[in-house]
């Protein structure tokens, strides 16, 4: 039965990355066919970035309320109408309007799937189920491409990935028995999390009283810093790599996509460990990874391959740290908590990913992309310097009353 449901989890984190790279492998064509200029992709991206904030702010009611298999079916369901009406669509405004559900749908999906899994399997699972994120992730671009050169156009990426979308629906919402079942069990392999009274289920933990939880706001800080660092690096390491060191552009694009292959392959890797080693130890040893890879990328050195080493190491250090983060909250701030934690901690996750990239932006206009490791550095220190924050305090407040909000 558990085995059931983790391989329609797996599927489902598969294709959950299939849209999330969907809009950047498209708009240099799409911006022409919709007749807008090529910075609009920045508007898209806010709509979308904004419903997944909302939404995940919500899903401790949410999923409270409906369980997190009709959660999670419901919201796939979104996503894929969302994404068979940007296949339809032929005015930016249009693109716009779909974006809502589909930012909502993404949001709620992302905590619900991420809580369900951090209660009911072991940590391998976590680091391997975002490795499969990657894929699906890594797989888009290339629909896209096979879109385009086929004569279907960018709308026909949109229609295949919905459609897709469409299937994963209808199998989940044909599991609904099973996740209701695997909810009132323990998985065998589970993380050891003691059980919470049940008295606290039926209420929603607010987000004013999951901020007065101790521990909170360093979790936040650190994800927050985590994934601006992850999206940061994504968008601005090629034209580092070309601005700053005269890489050629075809190398620097390469060495660009392995950072994100680093960050999926050693989600891999790190499942095999992550029961051995436990969350805190990776998460640890991410963010000094990633400061010792971005530190690389910084000298001043004659050759660029130490650089373009760097760019890799540091997506490998990037890999363990968003599911360790996700895998102990349970653990950190107890059962009856970890939903609306998980919530707030997805918000932090895309207010940094949509925040940093425009702010590295500026800060390089400004300063120069020479900046580019030095930011990456910053964000690496203050993961690691909030992560230790939040151990000692969670240290600190062991007992099970001390993990409850306050009144």
């Amino acid at each position: 039965m558990y085995a059931a449901l983790l391989s329609i989890i797996y599927v489902a984190f598969v294709s959950l990355g299939l849209p999330d790279s969907l809009v950047g492998a498209g708009w240099p064509v799409m911006h022409k066919d919709l007749g807008v200029p090529l910075a609009f992709a920045g508007i898209v991206t806010m709509v979308i970035a904004s419903g997944t904030i909302l939404s995940s702010l919500a899903s401790d009611r949410l999923t409270r309320r409906f369980g997190a298999g009709l959660v999670t079916a419901t919201s796939v369901g979104m996503t894929a109408a969302a994404l068979i009406g940007f296949s339809l669509s032929d005015q930016f405004w249009m693109i716009c309007l779909w974006a809502i559900p589909y930012g909502l749908g993404a949001g709620a999906v992302d905590a619900a799937l991420n809580n369900y899994v951090a209660l009911h399997y072991a940590a391998r699972h976590m680091n391997w189920l975002h490795s499969f994120w990657g894929v699906g992730a890594s797989i888009s671009p290339f629909i896209m491409s096979y879109a385009l050169t086929s004569g279907q156009g960018w709308s026909g990426a949109y229609r295949t990935v919905g459609l897709i979308q469409v299937v994963l629906t209808v199998a989940l919402v044909a599991t609904l028995p099973l996740w209701r079942r695997v909810d009132t069990l323990r998985a065998p392999d589970a993380a050891d999390v003691p059980p919470e009274p049940q008295a606290d289920d039926a209420a929603p933990l607010s987000l004013a009283r999951a901020l007065r939880i101790p521990g909170v706001a360093p979790v936040l800080v650190a994800f927050f810093a985590y994934c601006a660092l992850e999206t940061t690096a994504m968008v601005w390491a090629s034209t580092y790599l070309v601005t700053e060191r005269a890489v050629d552009p075809a190398t620097a694009a390469a060495f660009a996509s392995l950072f994100l292959l680093g960050v999926t392959g050693g989600r891999f890797l790190a499942g095999f460990v992550a029961d051995r080693i436990g969350d805190r130890l990776l998460i640890r040893w991410g963010f000094t990874t990633v400061g010792l890879g971005t530190v690389m990328v910084l000298l001043p050195l004659g050759t660029d391959v130490v650089a373009l080493a760097g760019l890799v190491i540091a997506g490998l250090g990037c890999a363990p740290i968003y599911p360790a983060i996700i895998h102990s909250t349970p653990a950190n701030f107890g059962r009856e908590n970890s939903q609306a934690i998980i919530g707030v901690q997805m918000a932090a996750a895309y207010v940094g990913s949509t925040l940093a990239p425009p702010l590295f932006g500026l800060l390089s206009s400004g300063v120069g992309t020479w900046t580019f490791p030095v930011f990456l550095t910053a964000l690496a220190v203050l993961g690691l310097v909030m992560s230790q924050r939040l151990n000692a305090v969670v240290d600190q407040h062991r007992r099970p009353e001390a993990t409850r909000a306050t009144a």
